[in-house]
C-alpha cells in the first residue's frame, strides 16, 4: 500500500518539480519569522525535492541540517550555513564537511506525500519519524512539512511509529494541523 501512494506521489512531486516552486520558500520564510532564534533543521534538497535553502538562509538563528549516521538510527543535525564545505553522505544526501551538532526546536520535513490530518509519507526509511519521536520525548519540537501542493493525498497509509506533522507549507500556502 505505501509502496503504491509513493510511486504515484513521486511522480506528482517530479511533475510539480519541473513546474518550479513558486512562493513556497516565501511562505516558509513567512511562517518561520516569529520563530527567530530558534534552532531550525533545515535539509539540502535530493532528486525532485522542494528547495528549503532560501528560507533557511533567511532564518534569523542557528541553522542546521540532517546527518545520516546508519541505516535504523535517528537523524543528527549539524551546523549549516550557505558557504558551509558539503560531502557526499549516506543515500545520496550532502552534508557539513564540519560543525558544531545541534538539536533543534523546529524541523523542516521533506516528504513524498502528505496528507490533510498532517502526515506524511517519507522514502520508507523512518529516519525522520524515529528522530522526531526522540527529539519530542525531550520536549517541544515542531515539524513543518515542506512539499509541492501535487504531493497531496486524500490518506497517508499509517503504521503506528509515524510522526504527525505540525504544519505543511506547499507553494499554495501554509496549513496548521
Amino acid at each position: 500500500m505505501k509502496a503504491a501512494a509513493r510511486a504515484a506521489a513521486l511522480a506528482a512531486r517530479a511533475a510539480a518539480h519541473a513546474r518550479g516552486q513558486g512562493a513556497a520558500a516565501d511562505h516558509l520564510a513567512s511562517w518561520l519569522a516569529p520563530h527567530a532564534g530558534k534552532v531550525l533543521a533545515g535539509y539540502l534538497p535530493i532528486r525532485t525535492e522542494i528547495d528549503p535553502r532560501p528560507a533557511m538562509a533567511a532564518h534569523s538563528g542557528p541553522v542546521c541540517v540532517p546527518v545520516v549516521e546508519g541505516a535504523g538510527q535517528p537523524l543528527r543535525f549539524r551546523s549549516w550555513t550557505q558557504d558551509a564545505a558539503l560531502e557526499r553522505g549516506l543515500f545520496g544526501t550532502l552534508n557539513p564537511a564540519a560543525g558544531d551538532w545541534q538539536v533543534p526546536d523546529i524541523v523542516i520535513v521533506p516528504l513524498v506525500a502528505f496528507d490533510a490530518k498532517g502526515f506524511r509519507l517519507g522514502y520508507g526509511g523512518g529516519f525522520y519519524d524515529r528522530t522526531l519521536e526522540r527529539l519530542r520525548a525531550k520536549g517541544p519540537v515542531l515539524a513543518v512539512g515542506f512539499a509541492f501542493a501535487a504531493q497531496e493525498l486524500p490518506a497517508v497509509p499509517m503504521e503506528p511509529t509515524d510522526q504527525p506533522l505540525d504544519a505543511i507549507v506547499t507553494e499554495r500556502g501554509l496549513t496548521v494541523f
